[in-house]
């Protein structure tokens, strides 16, 4: 993935270029077809999701990596700076981060043409613009906190890092952008204080859920009138959580359901499920960089480890979701947070799924297999409540 990078003279541009610019083809025709694709099976919604968390990230991630072979970005910078024998800091950053947006461009192409498909079955009113420039705005925070992680090992280690290094970098990302993420979610979308009747029934509904000052040090509101995404999350750590609740959420869900809906959202932090797909993801991706790298030890052995370490570490993941909901529903009752998930599914024209086996390689649990789960143990508790005393 890690090329060196030529300080001597300055890269070739047309190439990598040309190669960027074929891709983003590709990507157009990847997203358009998946779209017409995901509009027309049943569960949509479910479909759409599924598109860019299968096809659109990954076509990201892999033109990154491609791009990067080719040393895009220090093709560019060098056509902007002119070559450098010594190329600095500065530099080396602007070359990384160039080569990173350039790979979340081409996602962004494949994005570009589901929004239709999104708008049509949700029949919200989402500008396909709007969309596009909010995702653009997301992907150069993410590729400027990236390079300012990787820029330094890459500069430091002679444009080659090593898997300690690699992984070292990996693992201060995800640290830096776990803690700094209530700032970069203000930043990079519209938000404000809530005022007025909203920061009343906020905290009313915070205390209800768990969620007070104690495990939130403040709350947003996320402008989402537009798109019409009724959702509330937790971002941060330690004394920088922040509670993230849409315009929408407040006006689509009434008490009841909203504090439910609050609740999973303060299971999800003290199960710590957020951090559980972090460690599902590195693990197996540092196993993987040592196996292709050749520095770590034996390819088959590393692969197998990863493997492993992936599969281990989504169950892991599932089962803090399965936790989250066990304490939503100690807050709230079983049958209040089985109810919370319907509308909220429904408010999103998503049908919940329902798996006989879990997906070994998702970190999610289907909706209506947690909804059945919730109604189970509702119903134990009502039957506990009902039976007559000894």
């Amino acid at each position: 993935m890690f090329a060196l990078q030529s300080a001597a003279a300055a890269p070739d541009l047309a190439s990598p270029l040309a190669f960027w610019i074929v891709l983003c083809v590709l990507a157009l025709v990847v997203g358009a077809v998946g779209s017409a694709v995901a509009r027309r099976l049943s569960n949509p919604v479910a479909k759409y999701r599924l598109l860019y968390v299968g096809v659109v990230f990954p076509i990201g991630v892999l033109s990154y990596g491609l791009l990067s072979v080719l040393d895009l970005g220090a093709a560019v910078r060098a056509a902007l700076l002119g070559p450098s024998p010594d190329p600095g800091v500065v530099a080396g950053f602007l070359a990384e981060f160039l080569t990173m947006a350039a790979g979340g461009t081409v996602a962004l192409v494949a994005y570009a043409p589901t929004i239709r498909g999104v708008r049509a079955v949700r029949d919200v009113d989402l500008g396909t613009g709007r969309a596009v420039a909010r995702m653009a705005r997301w992907l150069l925070g993410v590729s400027a906190a990236f390079a300012l992680v990787f820029a330094p090992l890459r500069m430091g280690l002679g444009g080659t890092p090593s898997t300690v290094a690699v992984a070292g970098g990996l693992g201060a990302l995800v640290v830096c952008l776990l803690a700094a993420s209530p700032w970069v979610i203000a930043a990079l979308r519209s938000t404000r204080r809530p005022a007025d009747d909203d920061a009343e029934r906020l905290a009313r509904l915070r205390d209800r859920a768990g969620l007070g000052d104690d495990a939130v040090r403040d709350v947003r509101l996320l402008d989402t009138d537009d798109e019409q995404t009724a959702s509330a999350l937790v971002r941060g750590l330690g004394p920088t959580r922040r509670l993230f609740v849409t315009t929408t959420f407040l006006d689509a869900f009434d008490d009841d359901t909203a504090t439910a809906l609050l609740a999973v959202q303060a299971g999800r932090l003290r199960s710590r499920a957020l951090a559980r797909r972090f460690v599902a993801v590195l693990a197996p991706a540092i196993a993987l960089l040592a196996a292709f790298a050749g520095d770590g030890g034996p390819f088959g052995l590393l692969v197998a480890v990863a493997v492993v370490a992936l599969v281990g570490g989504l169950w892991y993941a599932r089962r803090g979701i399965l936790a989250a909901d066990d304490r939503a529903a100690e807050r709230v009752g079983a049958d209040a947070v089985a109810d919370a998930l319907e509308r909220y599914a429904a408010f999103h024209a998503l049908e919940p799924s329902r798996r006989r086996v879990p997906n070994p390689v998702s970190a999610n649990v289907a909706l209506g297999d947690r909804i059945d789960r919730l109604r189970e143990r509702g119903a134990g508790e009502t039957d506990e409540t009902d039976a007559p005393d000894s």
